[in-house]
């Protein structure tokens, strides 16, 4: 893997604008090679040395967008200086919006899905789920499969990143000292919910890229579902054999559900609905049904604001850390005593990952500015030129592990090599569960570790990676078998 990871460092590089989108919007029809250019050069290492940044996030304790947001800054100035130097004051302005707009619809769909998440999250619906589970009684290995089996099914809908922190956080409460039990069953939430994110545009944000561009539909995406369950499986049945039979201590704890919990869970499918029914049916982009949904949302939150809805916490309990938007009249989250805090839906909106979707426009702003000066062509002859596509969708796996999976996906869909039904299918795979090979690999990883700080870290992970790897090269495997016909 090492061998070839100088060569596929340099398709993540790779995301421009295509010519013909240049000549639409009256662009010249041809771009520059940059590649051996001194401002290639620069821009290279600025980003590299931005990415150096986010990887070493978890110990310098510094927000991931504020490097690539930066740095894509001073790589689009590069380009555009270079530009100007050839008498062309047009291309680059041209390119840049055509990746702005790759970032505006992702990050709108994004901000929506967020949203109902964290509206859901307010209205004590993910509360109920994790009190009643860890108040069963469940054996450790019951816990560690029961976990496991909701990551992989919740993620599909609810993304692996929430989904993770959710059932991490059951783990945790059911575990206790017990640091063996909580950092296996940690490893297995986490394989779980990127297992489960890669048969469904909405469980992670590399199978939402391949969605929006349109290469993979969205009922083709579940002849995935056999090779992740296979994914999750494999490395889970290992793992389970170091979990004892033993039962953690009983867990005595109350969840209230909050009025219209079960409406704005109802409001959530029918928004994906929406999503779906736009992109299939009326040919628009998915984004449009889920900024519909989100309206609805509000004129539901409007409603719950007006029947004067009050949420009431136990008193002494920290709202700021538990409770969505009820800080809000509640100075730095203090604790109270029971107090009626009114319904605000655009809490809600406050509460979205924010360093999360600037990093995405740092990310696409970044590989789209180094893909401008001409390093799309050199990674896709690297990759999938010499390599073979095969090969280069499972290193893409391996490369997401160490890297992330955004830029990498980012970059193929930039790409756009000539690959069938079935090795579209591979790399949407492949994007999706390699990051489970690492901790630092997904964002699932990264953010269970921050919960788990201590018992689950990145030694930790590493040393179940050969058993993920296991389920890796099977599920892969199983995708050859029952997708052959995707192939041709």
């Amino acid at each position: 893997m090492m061998k070839c990871l100088p060569r596929v460092l340099l398709a993540v590089m790779a995301a421009a604008c295509p010519l013909a989108a240049l000549a639409s919007e009256g662009g010249p029809s041809t771009t520059l090679d940059l590649t051996r250019h001194w401002a290639g050069f620069v821009a290279l290492a600025v980003f590299f040395g931005a990415y150096g940044l986010v990887i070493a996030e978890e110990s310098l304790h510094l927000r991931k967008s504020k490097p690539v947001i930066v740095a894509a800054g001073i790589i689009w100035m590069l380009v555009a200086i270079v530009y100007a130097q050839h008498g062309d004051t047009h291309t680059a302005e041209i390119a840049v919006r055509h990746n702005l707009l790759e970032f505006a619809e992702l990050f709108l769909f994004l901000l929506a899905a967020m949203t109902y998440i964290n509206a859901m999250d307010e209205r004590g619906v993910f509360d109920l789920l994790r009190v009643k589970l860890v108040t069963q009684g469940y054996s450790l290995r019951t816990i560690f499969w029961i976990t496991g089996a909701l990551a992989f099914s919740i993620s599909p809908v609810a993304d692996n990143l929430t989904t993770a922190l959710l059932m991490a956080t059951v783990v945790i409460a059911v575990g206790g000292s017990n640091k063996k039990f909580v950092t296996v069953a940690c490893i297995n939430i986490v394989i779980a919910a990127n297992a489960g994110g890669a048969f469904s545009p909405f469980g992670d944000i590399t199978t939402l890229m391949v969605w929006q561009k349109g290469l993979v539909d969205f009922s083709e995406f579940f002849q995935l579902f056999v090779p992740a369950v296979v994914n999750w499986l494999v490395p889970a049945t290992i793992m389970s054999l170091a979990i004892g039979n033993s039962s953690p201590d009983p867990v005595k704890e109350q969840a209230v559900l909050q009025h219209g919990a079960w409406v704005i869970v109802g409001l959530f499918l029918g928004t994906i609905v929406m999503a779906v029914c736009a992109h299939n049916f009326l040919h628009l982009p998915p984004v449009m049904g889920m900024m519909t949904g989100l309206g609805v949302l509000k004129f539901y939150g409007y409603y719950l604001k007006r029947r004067k809805n009050f949420t009431h916490r136990p008193a002494g309990e920290n709202l700021g850390d538990t409770a969505l938007g009820m800080e809000n009249g509640v100075p730095g989250g203090q604790a109270v005593s029971s107090t009626a805090v009114q319904y605000n839906i655009f809490k809600s909106l406050e509460r979205a990952e924010w360093d999360t979707l600037m990093f995405f426009y740092g990310v696409i702003l970044c590989v789209g500015g180094l893909g401008t000066m001409g390093y799309l062509s050199l990674g896709s002859h690297l990759m999938y030129g010499q390599l073979g596509p095969t090969t280069a969708n499972i290193l893409v796996g391996l490369l997401s592990a160490v890297v992330d999976n955004i830029p990498v996906m980012f970059a193929v869909l930039s790409m756009q090599p000539e690959m069938d039904h079935g090795q579209w299918l591979l790399v949407t795979m492949t994007a999706g569960v390699g990051g489970s090979l690492l901790s630092v690999g997904s964002a699932a990883g990264v953010a269970v570790m921050g919960q788990a700080r201590g018992v689950y870290t990145f030694f930790s992970h590493l040393k179940w990676t050969w058993a993920i790897a296991l389920g890796y090269v099977a599920s892969i495997r199983t995708h050859f078998l029952i997708n052959a016909k995707a192939f041709t």
